[in-house]
């Protein structure tokens, strides 16, 4: 269809070893009868966004270059990361998990045609571009009168913490344990716990992050950083009773640290001695990399315990469309309570391959949650 000025970011892992990011014309195509195509308002930048825009850069390398006629920006890539990115060699990939923004055609179907001109919130990947062809069936609209930035983050953090409550009644346990608590995510989990009246044991690593979540009400908020964490990780345990934890961090010991309390909370709440250990089940699940390095276990917490990785897709698709939709609804309903995002700033599509911007949004530091107007 003909859209003037509609542009898209595409990023690339090259065959000599570099990163581009780049922002090119787009030519949208007409919808079919079933779709709509959103203008896309609001796209945040999220940690899984980052996993195809900048993980494999070197960002001390960055800089703006032309790039077969189009503005983008150039990083190196070490040599040993090659091997871990050489399957996206040469591949030219559209980014942006969800985002929100504006109906501004549809096709001829009932249900497309009920969408022209409300705000809708969206999942499906290559949001980072002005406009977005989607489904009907998979937008779903905000309240009147609600802004795109209310829909920008309704999915990926709000649907995992969900997801691990999901995951936490599934498989029988009661409380929970969570890593790099004070991220958006963390914030969304605790306030979601304290409705539902889960025990939460949330994991930080200064006083300021710390502070973020008892402001919000949680009792159990710990410091890594500090010289008695592990003795408190065990209280917390046992007062709680968590035996299921959630970790971002993903390489060192701290899934070792988590199972090794466990187990010391289980004696200190009573559990039977045994050379085996306890019969306490208990389970940490990584979902996220936030150290790259090797997970280091140790032998600390007898045999009933699992370590495993946690992806919300097939979470999803484990659970469901109908319940999907319940969890979907559910968002949209507390997109300004449990679920509400705050942004540090917004920027635009060509923000986005500025170096100086690109290396603040890479850091990835806490209440610094990065929004992308794709129409600015």
């Amino acid at each position: 269809m003909s859209i003037d000025n509609a542009k898209q970011l595409f990023t690339t892992v090259t065959d000599d070893g570099k990163l581009v990011l780049s922002v090119e014309p787009y030519d949208v195509p007409e919808p079919a009868d079933h779709e709509v195509v959103v203008q896309m308002e609001a796209v945040p930048i999220n940690p899984s966004d980052l996993g195809l825009l900048t993980a494999p850069a070197d960002m001390n390398t960055v800089r703006s270059e032309e790039v077969d006629g189009h503005p983008a920006l150039v990083a190196d890539i070490d040599p040993s990361m090659m091997r871990i990115f050489a399957g996206r060699k040469g591949k030219k990939l559209a980014a942006g998990n969800e985002g929100a923004g504006k109906v501004v055609a549809a096709g001829a179907s009932d249900a497309a045609q009920a969408l022209l001109g409300k705000t809708v919130t969206i999942v499906g990947g290559e949001m980072y571009r002005t406009h977005r062809v989607m489904p009907a069936m998979m937008c779903v609209p905000l309240p009147e009168g609600a802004p795109a930035k209310e829909g920008a983050s309704l999915f990926v953090n709000p649907m995992t913490a969900q997801g691990f409550v999901n995951t936490m009644r599934a498989e029988g346990h009661e409380a929970l344990v969570h890593t790099a608590a004070a991220s958006n995510l963390g914030q969304m989990l605790a306030k979601l716990c304290l409705k539902e009246n889960i025990p939460l044991v949330a994991i930080v690593r200064s006083d300021e992050q710390k502070k973020i979540l008892t402001d919000i009400g949680l009792t159990h908020v710990l410091d890594s950083s500090k010289d008695d964490f592990m003795p408190n990780l065990v209280d917390a345990l046992a007062e709680t009773g968590a035996t299921l934890g959630f970790d971002a961090i993903g390489g060192g010991k701290m899934a070792n640290y988590i199972l090794t309390a466990m187990e010391q909370a289980a004696a200190k709440r009573g559990a039977e001695f045994s050379v085996y250990g306890s019969t306490v089940n208990k389970q940490v699940y990584i979902y996220g990399r936030l150290d790259t390095g090797d997970t280091t276990l140790g032998a600390g917490y007898g045999l009933y315990w699992g370590v495993g990785g946690w992806l919300l897709t097939p979470h999803l698709e484990e659970v469901g469309m109908e319940r999907m939709m319940e969890m979907r609804m559910f968002t949209v309903a507390e997109r300004n309570g449990i679920f509400h995002s705050d942004y540090s700033s917004e920027i635009s599509l060509m923000d986005m391959i500025d170096p100086d911007i690109a290396k603040a949004y890479e850091k990835k530091a806490t209440g610094e949650k990065v929004l992308v107007n794709p129409s600015l």
